[in-house]
């Protein structure tokens, strides 16, 4: 059975070369023989069950000795047929850094006060989420304010 691992290791960098954490994952990855694509917040790495099961704590090891602070990791069955590699969706890179942020925070995003909204605004910012084209608005949606609004909370930052 083939399977793919999708993982991504923080702090993500928005903007500039790939942090040294993600490359030493997705070297880690190649060197075990798997086929990887490697995205600017997750890398998919596809290969045999035995050989990518073998390969995950060695992946998971070289990351964290590179600097990551976390690396997350869904494991899935490959699609029958496909040999190519699949790119990372960015969107679900920005889903599941307002998921952590949410999960930090201890209340879905909209449900914040003011104050929480402008935390929830420095964390993802922090984490390099609005390096991704459309953040901004997906952001907003989630805080349930503007995209004005958003932008001042960034450029308060920034100050």
């Amino acid at each position: 059975m083939r399977l793919e691992a999708e993982f991504t290791s923080e702090p993500f960098r928005g903007e500039g070369s790939p942090p040294e954490h993600a490359i030493a994952a997705r070297d880690a990855a190649v060197e075990a023989g798997l086929e990887t694509d490697f995205g600017p917040l997750g890398t998919l790495a596809r290969g045999e069950a035995k050989e990518l099961y073998d390969a995950l704590p060695a992946i998971a090891q070289a990351a964290l000795d590179a600097g990551a602070t976390q690396v997350t990791l869904q494991v899935r069955q490959a699609e029958p047929g496909r040999t190519g590699a699949k790119p990372v969706a960015l969107n679900d890179a920005l889903d599941r850094l307002i998921a952590d942020v949410e999960r930090e925070l201890g209340a879905k995003l909209g449900e914040l006060d003011r104050a929480g909204k402008q935390r929830a605004v420095r964390l993802l910012r922090e984490r390099g989420a609005f390096g991704l084209r459309k953040s901004v608005s997906s952001v907003a949606d989630a805080l349930g304010v503007t995209r004005f609004t958003v932008y001042n909370y960034l450029n308060r930052e920034a100050d």
